[in-house]
């Protein structure tokens, strides 16, 4: 039997060096592996490279490793809800690499499938194919370093010449993903919207490291609700069902709001 239980999120991390690269599922703050992130923090490895669809918000998520400024570049597609985010890139600290959301997902799923690179329509006729978005920044402004011109190339759809631009696929160092229910052979169950981009960011990972709310014994998952096998995670930790659960908006009427027969 293949048991991947670790006795703490502190000890499951413990390997992940400086200038790691990782893959963190999560989507604004739904299904962040926060008890990882924190351990991370706390061992203070610094220098990583994340690919994620964000990086949190100032004080949650990933933005607690940005605040300490231990990221050295992130991969997203989305950096709207994060101030110390948007200093840290304007001013030269931080490098991102800007994606299409839907590409990231498949460079992530690419990765983990064994998938080299890909061809999409997403990007073409923009700067994602043609090249010159800022990475970095200069302190006074300029840009330091710049996206390079991507492979495009015509492909027939319905008879029809169209461009598609190449994406490379992602892997990373480790992952880490939080799942509602997980066994000891890894195989994770997720809730909702949490199902998000932690499946994907699993796979990406040479060593993927989940975080469950309840663990189960090996054969009590109906096999037909197992949203990620076992083979692409590596070690599983067990945080409980009243783990910190943040909400990046919330939006709700009160009864006052709502109009009788509109």
């Amino acid at each position: 039997m293949i048991d991947k239980q670790w006795e703490s999120a502190t000890a499951a991390v413990a390997d992940i060096a400086d200038g790691s690269s990782l893959a963190v599922g999560g989507f604004g703050l739904s299904g962040n592996p926060i008890a990882l992130i924190e351990a991370l923090l706390a061992q203070g490895t610094k220098e990583l490279s994340i690919v994620s669809n964000n990086c949190g918000v100032d004080d949650w998520g990933l933005g607690i490793l940005l605040g300490a400024q231990r990221i050295r570049k992130m991969t997203s597609s989305y950096v709207g809800e994060n101030k110390e985010f948007e200093r840290q890139f304007l001013s030269g600290e931080l490098e991102l690499e800007l994606t299409p959301q839907g590409t990231l997902a498949e460079k992530l799923r690419a990765g983990g499938s064994g998938i080299a690179a890909f061809f999409t329509q997403t990007g073409v006729g923009t700067q994602v194919a043609e090249g010159g978005l800022p990475r970095r920044y200069n302190p006074d402004g300029s840009i330091a370093v710049a996206s390079s011109p991507k492979d495009v190339r015509s492909f027939p759809v319905d008879g029809m010449p169209k461009d598609f631009v190449l994406e490379e696929a992602i892997t990373t160092d480790f992952s880490l993903v939080h799942a509602a229910v997980g066994d000891r052979h890894g195989n994770l169950i997720f809730n909702k919207a949490a199902r998000n981009f932690n499946p994907l960011a699993a796979m990406a990972g040479r060593i993927c490291i989940a975080q469950v709310e309840r663990l189960v014994d090996p054969g009590e998952l109906d096999p037909d609700r197992v949203h990620l096998p076992g083979v692409f995670v590596h070690r599983v930790i067990e945080v409980g069902t009243d783990i910190p659960k943040r909400i990046e908006r919330r939006t709700v009427s009160s009864p006052a709001d709502t109009t009788e027969g509109a």
